[in-house]
C-alpha cells in the first residue's frame, strides 16, 4: 500500500500534540522562572525545551529521509491515512482537448488543456470496528502537475470553469464519503503542447502537516506522484476550422507505457 505517511497517523499525529504540549508548558515555567529571578532553574528549563525540540526534530529528519520518491502507474492507488481510516486516490483518464465549455463560457488553451479524471474511493478495510458509516470529511488537497522539464503547474482556474459549466453536477475533490463509496472529479491544467510526460502530486493542503513525522509534507520526505503520459495521445484537428481540438489518451497504449516505466 503506498500512504502519504510512512508514519502511523494516529502516532504522528500525537507526537506532535504531546511535544507542542511539553513545550508549551515549559515555556509558561521558564516565563515564571525568570519572572521569579530563578535564572539557573531557568537555564535548566531552556536547554531541557531545546532538547525536547531537537529530539523531535532529529525523528522528523529520520522519517523524511527515509520516505522514498515514488511514482504511481495508472489504476495505482495513494492512500492518505485519515487517522482511522484511508481514503485512496488513483488515476482514472486523461485527456486533452484545446478548448472546453461553448459560448459564452467557452475557455481557448494558451497550450493545451489536459483534463485529469482522479478517482476517490473511501478504503471500508482500513477502518476501525467501532467507526460505523458516518461521512469522511477530508483535508484540503493541493494538486502540483509537473512536467518533463520540472515546470511546476496549478490547475486551470478559467478552464475548470468552463469545463464544470458543461456538466450538470459536480463532485468536489473533498466531497465526503461513507465506507465503500467513491467518486470522480475532472482537474483541468494548461499545459505546454510540447509536453509528453508529467508526474501529478496530490497531497494535504493543511499547513500543520509539514510539521509531523513521518508525513510527506515534512521537509525533506520523498512524495508518492501519479505518473501521467502524454505521448500516447497527440493532439488531433477535430473540426475543419480547427475551432476545436481533441484528443483523448488511448488505454492500451497508455497503460503499456505506464507499466514500462513503472517496472524501470
Amino acid at each position: 500500500m503506498y500512504t502519504n505517511v510512512n508514519l502511523a497517523a494516529p502516532v504522528g499525529v500525537l507526537a506532535f500534540l504531546g511535544t507542542g504540549l511539553l513545550i508549551l508548558v515549559a515555556a509558561l515555567t521558564l516565563v515564571g522562572s525568570l519572572v521569579a529571578r530563578k535564572f539557573r532553574f531557568a537555564k535548566f528549563v531552556l536547554i531541557a525545551m531545546l532538547v525536547i525540540a531537537g529530539l523531535y526534530l532529529g525523528a522528523m529528519l529520520a522519517f523524511s529521509l527515509a520516505g522514498r520518491e515514488k511514482v504511481l502507474a495508472r489504476g495505482e492507488e495513494k492512500h492518505f491515512c485519515e487517522i482511522d481510516c484511508h481514503l485512496a486516490y488513483s488515476i482514472a483518464n486523461v485527456r486533452q482537448t484545446k478548448t472546453l465549455g461553448s459560448a459564452p463560457n467557452q475557455s481557448t488553451a494558451q497550450g493545451v488543456y489536459t483534463i485529469v479524471t482522479i478517482k476517490t474511493r473511501f478504503d471500508e478495510t482500513t477502518i476501525a470496528p467501532w467507526r460505523g458509516n458516518g461521512l469522511l470529511y477530508p483535508n484540503s488537497r493541493v494538486l502540483t502537475l509537473v512536467d518533463e522539464r520540472g515546470s511546476k503547474h496549478a490547475p486551470s482556474d478559467v478552464a475548470q470553469h468552463a469545463l464544470d459549466a458543461t456538466q450538470t453536477s459536480v463532485t468536489p475533490l473533498t466531497a465526503p464519503l461513507r465506507p465503500g463509496e467513491s467518486s470522480t472529479r475532472e482537474i483541468v491544467f494548461d499545459l505546454p503542447a510540447d509536453v509528453k510526460s508529467a508526474t501529478l502530486l496530490i497531497h494535504e493542503g493543511d499547513f500543520v502537516t509539514h510539521f509531523i513525522i513521518g508525513h510527506e509534507n515534512s521537509f525533506l520526505h520523498g512524495k508518492t506522484r501519479f505518473q501521467l503520459d502524454l505521448s500516447a495521445a497527440p493532439i488531433a484537428c477535430s473540426s475543419p476550422d480547427t475551432t476545436l481540438w481533441e484528443a483523448t489518451l488511448l488505454p492500451s497504449a497508455f497503460d503499456s507505457t505506464i507499466v514500462h516505466a513503472h517496472q524501470q
